[in-house]
């Protein structure tokens, strides 16, 4: 007789119905191995704790808003060889994290920043933290219209309370009043709670330049910088044009050019 028709509506009352999804196999792996009833209950569950951290994992994945799904494992560390690689295989411990410090990364465009600050927040979300990623126009974006809709409390307490945050861009753009109080009051509700990871075309020196009351500006930076790791990119961009093909180069060139009127 056949119990699998029985237990599946108490598997779905347990909330273990993913459980089902091996039961066949695992079965006729029992029979066949001539399994103990206690290897065969220890390999259902550990099937069922996997199912159920691979889908925590995915979770916090698609809530971590990911660009894209950068790594340390596909980032290109000879093409500049002056990056610290072992600075950033480092942090990519997540030892910051514990520390409750930031990580300032920095360097011109197309250097790498935004894919090291994203790698760093994928091995975050490998140790179980809960990430977010996004950039300083976005952030300051939401909490502008948060403000309209009368729940700007929630939303700052809310990117206040996240394990890792992580600003991308800061600086690309002046800030405005309240965008520097809104920057500052976050900053401030993270210091020594929580970890921070901010990436900036902008030198260190010049943060402050963001912000047009500089006397808050020097007490956000001055939060910001404190205890924080500072990681410098220097070097080729890994955005740089592929060149033209030998092929499109001659039609380019045999393209004539139109008469001046």
């Amino acid at each position: 007789m056949n119990p699998i028709p029985e237990l599946i509506p108490m598997l779905k009352q347990l909330r273990l119905s993913g459980i089902l999804d091996s039961l066949e196999a695992r079965n006729r792996q029992a029979i066949e191995e001539k399994m103990a009833y206690t290897d065969f209950l220890a390999m259902l569950v550990q099937d069922e704790v996997a199912r159920r951290t691979q889908r925590k994992f995915a979770m916090r994945i698609r809530r971590a808003n990911f660009r894209n799904q950068k790594t340390l494992e596909d980032f290109d560390f000879t093409f500049n060889p002056a990056i610290n690689r072992g600075q950033i295989l480092d942090l990519a411990t997540c030892r910051f994290m514990d520390e409750k410090a930031g990580v300032l990364i920095v360097g011109p465009c197309g250097t790498g920043k935004s894919h090291i600050a994203q790698a760093l927040g994928h091995c975050a979300v490998r140790l179980g933290y809960e990430v977010l990623f996004t950039t300083q126009t976005k952030m300051l974006g939401q909490l502008h219209a948060a403000r309209a809709t009368n729940s700007y409390d929630r939303r700052l307490n809310a990117l206040a309370k996240v394990d890792l945050l992580i600003i991308d861009d800061f600086g690309l753009k002046p800030l405005r009043s309240p965008q520097d109080e809104d920057i500052h009051d976050l900053i401030g509700e993270r210091y020594e709670r929580c970890a921070t990871i901010i990436t900036s075309n902008l030198d260190l020196n010049e943060w402050t330049d963001a912000f047009p009351n500089k006397l808050l500006g020097s007490a956000t930076i001055d939060r910001i910088r404190h205890g924080a790791y500072c990681v410098v990119l220097d070097g080729n961009s890994y955005r740089a044009a592929k060149p033209l093909q030998k092929s499109l180069k001659n039609e380019v060139a045999k393209t004539p050019k139109k008469a001046k009127n």
